[in-house]
Order: C-alpha cells, then structure tokens, then sequence
C-alpha cells in the first residue's frame, strides 16, 4: 500500500525541503545590514533628535548579553522602519525593506 510519505509531490521539489536551503544564495545579513545602514543614513539625513532610532541603533552593541544580528533587529521593527523610511520619502529604503521582509523574514 502507498502512503503519502512514499509519493513525491507534484511540484517536483524536495519533500523535506529545510528551510535554510530556501535561502540559499540570498545575503539576508548583508541587506539587513544596508537597511540598518540606510536607517543610519536618514537619522542623519533628519537632522533632528530621534529618541527611538537612537534606542534602536543602541541595540546593536548592548551593554550586556549578546548582541542580535540586524535581520534580527530589522525583522523584529519591520513596521517602525517602514514608516520611518516613508516619512524619510527613501524609496531605495522601502525597496529593500520590502525584499529583506519578502525573502528573509
């Protein structure tokens, strides 16, 4: 008797795909790192005090503990940076952000 396990799939793709093999050839951390770059570059660009994106540049180098990744820190603000890159008027930015989120998070 077959079972569904002794099927493969229709679609011809592997049946126990890992995740991280989907990401194979993608730079998740370094697109993330030109988001967080880009978000460096429009706080200063903004010219004004940014008590958030102040604290969040922070959480890159924390006092203690280990430090997150900035897919981490992206994923984890994704709405935040959007609309900070839409008050910024960056379009690049919100391009990247959307492939960052689209392929990565």
């Amino acid at each position: 008797m077959e079972t569904a396990q002794d099927r493969q799939p229709a679609c011809g793709c592997s049946r126990n795909t890992d995740r991280y093999v989907s990401f194979d050839g993608i730079d998740c951390a370094g697109n993330a790192r030109r988001v967080m770059d880009m978000i460096a570059r429009n706080i200063v660009a903004s010219g004004c005090e940014q008590p958030f994106w102040n604290y969040f540049m922070a959480k890159r180098t924390p006092k203690s503990g280990p430090a997150p990744d900035d897919l981490f820190l992206v994923h984890s603000h994704i709405n935040q940076i959007r609309e900070f890159f839409e008050e910024c008027h960056d379009q690049k930015a919100l391009e990247l952000l959307f492939q960052v989120e689209e392929e990565c998070c």
